[in-house]
């Protein structure tokens, strides 16, 4: 047997899920709270304990980790046009597993200055212009960037390679990297280069300023933030590798407590000649965020995103009641339903279904109709997922349920999205052992065992 040891570093929970490399199985897997507040080495080592009470002693000969602690990977990004190369840089830095806290377009005002003087992210990316175009827009932001009061995070520099050395030298006091440009081209995105230096910034000093590397000792080392792994699961699912097929393109959900991500593996490109794309294009693994949606710490914005009757008439309660529980919930965010709550439970039924409805339609490309002399054509925005047959779901709210494929049927299209481009069919993957995040760190090494893990793993249909 030889065992490797995954770890990720949650918020909330450290969970480690512990893989015979050689047999290619789960031995086991386990959570604590995470204790970043004192040394995170506590909270890895409790897990530990729950996880040798279940497999007995075992020797890992590898330990790897990704993590979210302290908040994740904290960016902000800024770019000229918000549909293109603002929306690049925020591709860029959704993919690279960042949770990006604003994004800016046009030129920066002193208002946006002191904006970004409160957040004080982790990472900032500068874009703007293609190569060879425009300049003045990320000059310009530059001079307003050297006004920041603080240097504490370093600068990414990833537009119109004609000024970059120019955006170095106007921002000389604080720590800048130059990359590639993220849109060299009008309508092409590079986002790649961009995301392979987020990660290294990450791994060299993110997890020092977060603390992390108090576990260096334990482990060989934190790979990348915890979406990236995710991303890396995904990916990997669905295009397999040199020996092994993948399942194809699909759609993930990952439902939590103040956040729901959405993943899609698809080119995404207009199928039929009716519709043109409008817009950037999209990478072909894509992430999105919807901080405003959560099943606990952002429960008002389920309500905001759907309606409080449709709420109420899934979970088969009245309005009123539905909005006092809802406000409970709001309060006391570490509630999880016992058997003994009916109410509770169909309520969190409700809010599921409208969470992942809500955040997949958002994720989900869209058609504009419009009217030529020939008829009636379309205009394409993001990507067509209609034809993607696979949904992949995990977190809490999702796989700790008997009802999740009623659940996931809410990401598929209806007749009445007759212009949104969600999966219109699909057999649903539930993660209901919560490996997918260690799958995608496994997959830096062992990628073939990693896809076959995960395809013998995934519960199809939602179905125990």
């Amino acid at each position: 047997m030889k065992a490797v040891l995954l770890i990720d570093f949650g918020s909330t929970y450290t969970k480690i899920t512990a893989v015979d490399i050689e047999k290619e199985e789960i031995l086991g897997t386990a959570q604590s709270f995470t204790t970043i507040e004192t040394d995170i080495n506590d909270g890895l080592k409790n897990a530990l304990k729950i996880l040798e009470e279940k497999t007995g002693p075992l020797e890992f000969s590898e330990k790897y980790a990704c993590s979210s602690a302290a908040g994740g990977l904290r960016m902000v990004a800024i770019g000229l046009v918000p549909e293109l190369t603002a929306q690049a840089a925020k591709q860029a830095s959704l993919g690279a597993g960042a949770k990006v806290i604003k994004t800016y377009s046009y030129e920066l005002t002193d208002g946006d200055v002191d904006e970004i003087d409160d957040i004080n992210p982790d990472i900032l990316l500068l874009t703007g212009g293609t190569d060879g175009g425009n300049k003045e827009n990320i000059v310009h932001n530059a001079h307003q960037l050297a006004k920041l009061k603080s240097r504490s995070f370093p600068i990414i520099i990833a537009g119109n390679r004609s000024c970059t050395d120019e955006v170095s030298k106007i921002l000389e006091d604080f720590e800048t990297f130059k990359c590639e440009n993220v849109m060299p081209k009008l309508n092409i995105p590079n986002v790649e280069p961009v995301q392979e230096l987020i990660r290294s910034i990450f791994l060299k000093k993110i997890v020092l300023a977060k603390g992390l590397s108090q576990a260096q000792e334990l482990i060989k080392g934190i790979l990348m933030p915890t979406p990236a792994a995710m991303l890396e699961a995904m990916k990997l699912l669905a295009k397999g590798t040199e020996t092994e097929k993948g399942i194809g393109d699909l759609v993930g959900v990952d439902l939590g407590g103040a956040t729901t991500d959405v993943y899609s593996m698809s080119y995404g490109l207009p199928q039929t000649g009716a519709a043109v794309l409008k817009g950037l294009r999209e990478d072909y693994a894509k992430r999105t965020v919807e901080g405003d949606i959560g099943m606990r710490y952002s429960i008002k914005g389920i309500v905001a995103a759907s309606d409080i009757m449709r709420i109420s008439d899934l979970a088969g309660l009245s309005e009123k009641k539905c909005e006092e529980m809802i406000d409970y919930l709001s309060v006391h965010t570490d509630k999880v339903p016992g058997e003994d709550e009916p109410d509770f439970i169909a309520l969190d039924y409700a809010l599921a279904s409208m969470a992942v409805e809500a955040a997949v339609t958002r994720h989900a490309g869209k058609l504009e109709p419009f009217y030529t002399p020939t008829g009636i054509s379309y205009m394409q925005t993001g990507k067509d997922l209609t034809g993607v047959k696979t949904v992949v779901a995990t977190g809490g709210a999702l796989i700790h349920t008997t009802r999740t494929a009623e659940i996931l049927k809410h990401t598929l299209s209806k007749p009445e999205d007759a212009f949104s481009l969600k999966p219109k069919e699909a057999e649903f993957l539930v993660d209901r052992k919560y490996i997918l995040a260690a799958m995608g760190l496994l997959s830096t090494e062992y990628p073939d065992a990693a896809l076959r893990i995960m395809k013998k793993e995934l519960e199809k249909n939602g179905v125990s």
